[in-house]
């Protein structure tokens, strides 16, 4: 079993996302374990703080080294992979989440105000980015990295229901439907009512790529890459 500890100062934002939906499930399966650890308990500051201001002047205030230093190293065994979440971390992808998936323990810290001290990054095996934007902190990054790991762990969700995932591949999902058959005129591809598997697979297959060259032609030559 995989077991995920976020290091954050808000563990209340994970309440709802814990406690529904295919993540849950999964939890109370015991085909994962995730611990939301409020870092703030490991600071020796008597008064509880964490964070101070930037050497060299400068807006807001920086996440001290000790209490997170004091966290994970409480925290961490030999098989643990530690993950920084920054906005200038190498970009998150369906790939990534494939390879995490398959790791025994992982600490995702969650920065927040206006950074972290930079000697935190000595921490981490990997710095991660959701994207090329700016959030108030690392903990939505920390649910998508969760998510995204939790669902391609055996048991969790049915194997065929992320083969076809986009980017599974380099691919876009293809186009799917449910009934109606016909509504306002749009009508189902007669393909996927014909009950041949062998078009059915073809077709998907075309529309995948169809899809991807339209809309992320950039994938689409990853994969012309990768078969030469």
């Amino acid at each position: 079993m995989i077991r995920i500890d976020i290091l954050t100062l808000f563990p209340s934002m994970f309440d709802g996302f814990l406690n529904e939906s295919i993540i849950n499930r999964a939890i109370k399966r015991n085909l994962v374990q995730i611990n939301v650890i409020n870092f703030r308990d490991y600071t020796l500051d008597p008064h509880g703080k964490v964070d101070d201001t930037p050497y060299g002047g400068g807006a807001g205030m920086v996440l001290t080294p000790q209490p997170i230093f004091d966290a994970v190293e409480d925290l961490k065994t030999e098989n643990t992979k530690v993950i920084l979440l920054t906005p200038d971390g190498k970009t998150y992808n369906q790939e990534m989440a494939y390879s995490y998936s398959h790791e025994e323990h992982i600490i995702l810290i969650c920065g927040h105000y206006e950074g972290f001290d930079e000697r935190i990054r000595t921490l981490a095996d990997s710095e991660i980015s959701i994207g090329d934007y700016v959030l108030t902190g690392g903990e939505i990054p920390s649910m998508v990295i969760t998510d995204s790991i939790t669902r391609l762990i055996d048991g969790v969700i049915e194997k065929e229901s992320h083969e076809y995932d986009s980017f599974n591949n380099n691919l876009l999902d293809y186009p799917t439907y449910t009934k109606p058959r016909d509504f306002r005129g749009m009508k189902v591809p007669d393909v996927l009512t014909s009950g041949n598997h062998k078009e059915i697979e073809k077709y998907r297959l075309e529309q995948q790529i169809k899809r991807t060259k339209e809309r992320r032609p950039d994938l689409l030559k990853e994969v012309i890459k990768n078969a030469s």
